[in-house]
């Protein structure tokens, strides 16, 4: 999709949430209006009202995709949020609550009963209800896994034997296998006699008698070659295949590098037991990005933007207190150099400089390192010259911009000590800064972390002391 595109799609997404917000707030003054209304038919009245605009409600969702109006959920207060909700045809709970973010898909289950989660997750595949098992009930679990087929609970506790980032926890049940020994010409006549393929089916699995993957048929392959070869013939003989204990993110990059739509999930054995899809991938893609995103600003978890204020706070408060300990310290530096401050005023108005472009310069450090590190391209061979290359980069961005910020503090001030001692410690902030920013994500990632977990906090709380310190400190030797 190009960049036009997608403003496009976005703009009719603003446009559909317009309308249906729209509709809500029609709805609830004819409500009010009616219910102020005194007279003999009053109440026929408001029925009527009230029925003709949920059915123009109804209408306008029944018109909209499962993620056009998960999007519609997620941007609504509780209160219509849940309106809608109880708007949507039943048949279609399930492909929604799919869509909408962990956060939004807590409040709509709350609203929902043992007997309409049972309905909603009946319409799922057993890679679907793995995913949203471990947010229902445990009874309705229970009765869920009753109402399967054999080979249907099968999949589903295969799928929920697994992490959430693992291969296995991700991977689609439904696909089409074919034999090696037949003609392409049976195959085809096969593929007929189905009622549709499953989505995004770009390739047909080839396995033996005992279901062990020999290859791969790409649809492509199979439309323009001669019907009368044999499959064996036409398969790709080794593709991309994963293993269900994988780690789900590597299996993305993958994806990512290969340009895969779909590819095949085996056991050590070889047996195919299932595929994964470029669908289930964007959607991890997304997820990790949106989780780095938090993590790095001290968020826990993803928040409803319309949660309770208590649930937010919840959320918020863990980094901030730690925020707040890192402040107090950074006060006491500053303490510290009282007196050299009160001689020399013009340290007070310098000091946030250094310690703002620390904190910057370290955010684009830790930034760079977290990617990487996600991205695989970091390993105990290449980690000392990639320390030697960003402190050499703060070397020369402190020198450069340190004496730019020096001059213009030697001027104002009339001192050129003064402009020494700003570079210098924008120098030798800049320099911790950048050890900070690859020691940090490194040593969380050791310690079984998220390397961006609070990472944003802890950088900034680092060159707010240490350039305080530096800058104080430099100043009060050479100055005073």
């Amino acid at each position: 999709m190009t960049q036009v595109e997608a403003k496009k799609q976005q703009e009719s997404l603003q446009e559909r949430l317009a309308q249906v917000v729209e509709l809500l707030h029609r709805h609830k003054l004819v409500e009010y209006l009616t219910r102020r209304q005194e007279g003999a038919h009053h109440d026929l009245v408001e029925n009527l009202v009230h029925r003709q605009n949920l059915a123009e409600l109804q209408r306008k969702l029944d018109e909209l995709h499962p993620a056009d109006i998960a999007y519609i959920l997620e941007a609504l207060p509780l209160g219509d949020r849940l309106s809608v909700w109880q708007l949507v045809k039943a048949e279609r709970d399930g492909d929604i609550l799919l869509e909408v973010s962990d956060a939004v898909r807590e409040s709509l289950i709350a609203d929902m009963d043992d007997h309409e989660l049972i309905a909603a997750a009946k319409e799922l595949g057993a890679d679907e209800l793995a995913d949203l098992a471990h947010e229902l009930p445990r009874d309705v679990v229970h009765e869920l896994m009753e109402s399967l087929d054999a080979q249907q609970r099968e999949r589903v506790r295969s799928a929920l034997s697994y992490e959430e980032d693992r291969v296995g926890a991700l991977m689609d049940f439904e696909m089409v296998t074919i034999r090696e020994d037949v003609s392409l010409e049976v195959v085809l006549r096969y593929l007929r006699r189905l009622k549709e393929l499953p989505g995004h089916t770009d390739k047909l699995f080839v396995v033996n008698y005992d279901g062990v993957l020999k290859g791969v048929l790409p649809l492509k392959r199979l439309l323009v070659s001669d019907p009368e070869r044999q499959v064996s013939e036409v398969m790709a003989l080794d593709p991309v295949r994963f293993h269900p204990d994988e780690d789900a993110y590597d299996a993305a990059q993958a994806f990512e590098r290969y340009d895969l739509v779909s590819a095949p999930v085996v056991e050590r054995n070889g047996k195919l037991i299932g595929r994964l899809t470029i669908d289930a991938m964007v959607d991890l893609i997304r997820e990790e990005g949106e989780s780095e995103v938090l993590n790095m600003a001290g968020l826990r978890e993803e928040e409803d933007i319309f949660a309770s204020v208590w649930k937010s706070v919840g959320n918020r408060w863990a980094w901030l207190a730690v925020n707040l300990v890192t402040a107090f310290v950074a006060s006491r530096v500053i303490g510290l150099f009282e007196d050299s401050i009160e001689k020399l005023v013009a340290l007070a108005a310098l000091m946030p400089i250094v310690a703002g472009i620390g904190g910057n310069s370290g955010n684009q450090t830790i930034t760079m390192i977290v990617r990487a590190m996600a991205l695989g391209q970091i390993n105990t061979a290449n980690t000392a010259r990639l320390l030697v290359k960003e402190l050499g980069v703060a070397l020369i961005n402190g020198l450069v911009w340190g004496g730019v910020i020096g001059v213009v503090a030697g001027v104002l001030y009339g001192s050129w000590s003064l402009a020494a001692v700003m570079t210098g410690a924008m120098t030798l902030n800049l320099l911790m800064a950048a050890l900070m920013g690859v020691l940090i994500p490194m040593t969380l990632a050791k310690l079984g972390r998220d390397p961006a977990m609070g990472a944003s906090v802890m950088i900034t709380a680092m060159t707010d002391s240490g350039g305080f310190f530096i800058f104080l400190g430099l100043a009060t030797l050479f100055l005073l």
